[in-house]
């Protein structure tokens, strides 16, 4: 027996959800298909647990695409004061960061509960344990038949919101990028995005007392900077500005990080050489990093004098040291960690106003599965909500 709708959404994740309950609100006969057995899991387990659901500034600069403007027209029809405005209709208590990151008070459950209750109120179905076979276009009747587990499914619009390959525990697949591929579509090449970054075992011997240790820094790699907290772990480095370079580093770059960026570095090391000659230079250390930092970078340099004992060229290396620390990552830690996916759908052959295929009349791409990459802090969810949004218009 078919089970005919007028829009098929593949993904109960944030893109999905938004996108039915869009359409939904259009009077639109709609069911999403999800092989999971829980609604948005990937939003029960965001921030923590607390779900950084979007932030006070939206810009197209704070994504990653082929096409830099694609992502443009959506964010403008659907953004973040709409999305806090539905938040704050369902009073979810939420609190900024300190970066323009909102985070929920309590739990992403409001979230996730917030988005099914949106659901249940106009109407759209939600299916889960539903794994999907073989989809195919009747051109004839202009209908999607989908083979499932759970028998045949028709509709006129078929959208796909399965998201990347992040986090494979969660469900994640490459069942997105194989069904555009199947109606045409070219798939720019993935890769783990908002990664933490692993380093060769030489390396890490020498830095086997760092683990745990953290502390703000900028770290910058092909012309991308950012400050923030970055963490030594047992594999190498993670903590927020190397989660965000990693979406720019490639296998082989080289990443700068200056530990101390809020300083000027050169007058600080004269001051103290004047004012406190007698202090050896890890004690000096001691007082910006901790003691296991301070004794690594001062076993790095081969340098433990008094301050008075440093000659110029010897204060030149420790500020270059300092504020120019260059290191040579190995790789990604990969998706098992990984919060999102770089590369996907290819958006050239999806328009930035309807996401409905250039290739395919009726099939819609959305969220995560596109070539569409945000930074941390909020920005991939803002994505998947104002692109959801933008198709729920159109389906």
């Amino acid at each position: 027996m078919n089970q005919d709708f007028q829009i098929i959404v593949i993904g109960a994740g944030a893109a999905g959800l938004m996108c039915a309950i869009t359409a939904a609100k259009r009077g639109k006969k709609v069911i999403i298909l999800d092989h999971s057995n829980k609604v948005g899991k990937k939003i029960l387990m965001s921030g923590g647990g607390r779900c950084n659901f979007t932030n006070f500034s939206i810009e197209a600069d704070n994504y990653i695409c082929s096409n830099p403007h694609f992502c443009k027209s959506a964010l403008s029809r659907y953004n973040q004061w709409q999305f806090i405005e539905l938040v704050d209709s369902y009073q979810i208590e939420y609190f900024d960061k300190g970066q323009g990151e909102l985070f929920c008070e309590k739990s992403s459950k409001d979230i996730r509960d917030m988005l099914i209750n949106e659901c249940a109120k106009y109407s759209a179905e939600i299916q889960l344990k539903t794994n999907i076979n073989k989809i195919k276009k009747d051109q004839e009747k202009e209908l999607f038949i989908l083979d499932t587990s759970q028998g045949k499914f028709s509709c006129e619009s078929l959208v796909i919101a399965t998201g990347g390959l992040s986090i494979p525990t969660m469900g994640a697949s490459d069942f997105g990028y194989q069904l555009a591929k199947q109606f045409g579509h070219n798939i720019i090449p993935t890769i783990p995005a908002l990664s933490p970054l692993t380093f060769e075992k030489k390396w890490l011997e020498k830095a086997k007392s760092l683990p745990g240790n953290s502390l703000f820094a900028e770290v910058s790699c092909n012309q991308q900077q950012f400050k923030d907290a970055i963490l030594f772990t047992h594999k190498g480095l993670s903590g927020p500005a190397i989660l965000q370079i990693s979406s720019y580093w490639k296998p082989g770059d080289s990443i700068s990080i200056n530990l101390l960026p809020e300083i000027d570095v050169k007058t600080w090391l004269l001051e103290n050489k004047n004012n406190r000659a007698d202090i050896l230079l890890k004690t000096l250390l001691s007082t910006q990093f901790s003691q296991a930092i301070s004794e690594y970078l001062c076993n790095l340099m081969g340098i433990n004098l008094k301050l008075k004992q440093l000659e110029s060229n010897e204060l030149s290396q420790i500020e270059k040291q300092l504020t120019q620390w260059v290191l040579y990552p190995a790789g990604y830690e990969g998706y098992r960690v990984a919060e999102v996916t770089k590369g996907g759908v290819d958006t050239s052959g999806i328009s930035s106003k309807t996401f409905e295929s250039s290739k395919q009349s009726g099939l819609y791409f959305i969220g995560e599965v596109l070539d569409v990459t945000g930074h941390l802090g909020g920005y991939n969810f803002q994505w998947a909500w104002s692109s959801g949004h933008a198709a729920g218009c159109y389906v």
